[in-house]
């Protein structure tokens, strides 16, 4: 039987569904009774992997029905989904068209399926963003705060502050409550925070944003994290590495937390401290901490062994 691709955009309303390497394509709403309709269909062709793109939330429902059904789902990453259509010439846009490219993105790139994060997974990720949205909020108006001089003006901003810290905590306390009243992942955030460099925020954010850390190699999870180096070489001009893509929450928090551990962290502190000596530039060897940190949590967890220092 022949590898069927499955691309599926998704939008408010709809599911529109490309097949390769058929060419078909079909759509059903985006609802119950649209996605009741769907599964069986792709089940019936036994698809070696299911593609949608990552559209603000709109797939979460759709993906996670999916994933209930056996099938092998994939996100992608819209941006990459751009740049295939621009490499491949297709500059018309609509929605089945949409799929379609989706489908070639996967038949080409032959993206690996990972389990989803179950519903709880997914409402820790999203008290994580909310609490990240309010301190963005808060550090605005704060800048706002100095610039401002009419004592009313100044008066609406410490209220405002005043009702976004109450906010903070709030949800504080639901992530707190969340991880606290779960033992497995009470057990990650304390193999996690055994680590020096690494506090609360960051653990839970990485339990969150990261679940397969633990589970796959350490190459597999930078690459994830976003801090897998990328080499641009032409013939004899090489040019300097760099990083990026991947999920850019997990790689700040995981900066943020290299930021500390090169100063208290023994062992990573003698790593930065080794690099730079060899004249490696500040940031490049606070980058190469924060894959060795991230490489060192990865371990914490496959072996369920908190830190001991060397």
């Amino acid at each position: 039987m022949e590898n069927i691709i499955v691309g599926i955009d998704v939008s408010k309303d709809r599911l529109d569904v490309g097949l390769r390497p058929s060419g078909e394509r079909f759509a059903v709403e985006r609802n119950s009774a649209g996605i009741d309709l769907l599964v069986p269909r792709l089940k019936e062709l036994s698809p070696r992997i299911v593609a949608l793109e990552a559209t603000g939330g709109f797939e979460t429902i759709v993906a996670a029905a999916l994933a209930a059904a056996g099938l092998p789902v994939v996100i992608v990453n819209p941006a990459n989904i751009r740049n295939f259509a621009k490499a491949i010439g297709q500059r018309a846009k609509t929605d089945p068209i949409d799929a379609d490219v989706i489908a070639r993105f996967a038949e080409a790139t032959k993206p690996e399926p990972r389990p989803l994060p179950d519903e709880a997974t997914r409402l820790l990720a999203d008290l994580g963003a909310r609490r990240r949205q309010i301190i963005e909020m808060i550090v605005a108006e704060r800048q706002r705060e100095r610039r401002l001089t009419a004592p009313r003006l100044k008066k609406s901003i410490t209220r405002l502050l005043k009702a976004l810290q109450k906010e903070l905590t709030s949800v504080d306390t639901d992530i707190d409550d969340a991880v606290r009243g779960s033992p497995a992942w009470r057990e990650k955030e304390d193999l996690l925070t055994s680590v020096p460099g690494v506090g609360q925020i960051i653990a839970r954010t990485l339990i969150a944003e990261l679940p397969e850390l633990g589970q796959l190699g350490r190459k597999e999870i930078a690459a994830l994290a976003g801090l897998a180096p990328f080499t641009r070489q032409s013939g004899q001009w090489r040019g300097r590495s760099f990083i990026g893509g991947g999920r850019p929450v997990v790689r700040t928090a995981v900066f943020i937390g290299a930021m500390v551990a090169k100063k208290h962290n023994p062992t990573l502190k003698v790593f930065f401290d080794r690099l730079v000596a060899a004249g490696k530039p500040k940031m490049v060897a606070l980058i190469a901490v924060a894959r060795k940190l991230l490489t060192i949590l990865n371990a914490i967890l496959r072996d369920n062994r908190p830190w001991q220092n060397a």
